[in-house]
């Protein structure tokens, strides 16, 4: 997706001015339409000539050109999620400062805000490609820096902005390179312990947050316990792993049970994390790789992240 962009970087600002005496073509006509239906780029200055400039005036001026109350092109996702992608993807590239990032950010949170159908359709984007776990485009610092500009609106209801400014809080926590939030959970003899107090065993403890009736958890979950890397990096004593029922249902925990290798710490927080808004589970499971301080060293990871991390030891 980001190839339109690219090509924006490198050709924008060069177009020949058509002849006042050139007649219009079938071909001609065709091209004008296609325009009309293809994301409206910034034109950009041909005095602008180094790929860091032109990138920096092209994500200053992203959204100078399109048109927030126009419902058709609002609606029209070639048009309005494709310049969403192009423009994420651009965040992507080393030369882009977090100045640039937040001011282009603004600038598109400006035109969008003031139009109700486009900010819900904006505000619908930001959450799927930021937000959602799945996404490729998946970036909290970035998302975060949405919710930050929000949070400023005018536009938004208090109850709004109070749903944007929990999210915001959530994402902050358990951030990589801080200590991971302790909590208590139960064992199936009824003891109770912490996160804190549990003892890692190796360099790494492996925090998975569970629910065995949803179908893709227990798919991935099967994964896991039937990996013969993990199994190994466990039985090597390099990864302690700790297994967290997180959905308050304790005959369920306890019926699926079996389902947990013994070579794991299973355990129950009795609903206390969701309760207590302690980490993000829109995901299930929720992966968070910790080193033997409980430090976060992957945060919502898949578990292809945590097996790269563990065989590039």
């Amino acid at each position: 997706m980001g190839f339109m962009a690219c090509f924006m970087i490198c050709g924008c600002g060069n177009q020949a001015n058509r002849s006042a005496k050139q007649k219009d073509t079938p071909t001609m006509q065709a091209s004008e339409q296609k325009d009309k239906e293809s994301f409206p780029f910034p034109e950009i200055p041909t005095m602008i000539t180094t790929p860091e400039e032109r990138r920096a005036f092209l994500l200053e001026h992203f959204w100078d050109r399109f048109d927030f109350s126009d419902t058709t092109i609002v609606n029209n996702r070639d048009i309005s999620e494709q310049g969403f992608a192009n423009q994420i993807a651009l965040f992507a590239d080393s030369s882009v400062t977090q100045e640039l990032i937040s001011s282009s950010i603004a600038q598109l949170c400006s035109g969008m805000e003031k139009q109700g159908h486009s900010r819900n359709v904006f505000m619908d984007l930001f959450d799927d490609y930021l937000f959602d776990p799945n996404s490729p485009y998946h970036n909290e610092a970035i998302y975060a820096v949405y919710l930050q500009r929000m949070l400023q609106s005018n536009y938004l209801s208090e109850a709004e902005k109070s749903r944007l400014d929990f999210r915001l809080k959530l994402i902050s926590r358990n951030r990589p390179g801080e200590e991971a939030t302790s909590f208590t959970y139960y064992l199936p003899d009824g003891k109770s312990s912490t996160l804190a107090q549990t003892k890692v065993k190796g360099k790494y403890l492996l925090l998975v947050f569970y629910d065995p009736e949803c179908p893709s958890c227990h798919k991935i979950l099967l994964e896991m316990t039937q990996d013969a890397t993990l199994d190994k990096a466990v039985s090597d004593g390099r990864l302690s792993v700790l297994a967290i029922y997180t959905e308050g249902d304790e005959d369920v925990w306890l019926r699926t049970l079996p389902e947990i290798p013994k070579t794991w710490t299973a355990g129950n927080d009795r609903m206390g994390i969701k309760d207590g808004a302690l980490y993000d589970l829109k995901a299930m499971p929720s992966i968070y790789l910790l080193d033997s301080h409980k430090r976060v060293v992957l945060k919502d990871a898949s578990f292809k992240q945590v097996l790269n991390k563990l065989n590039g030891e």
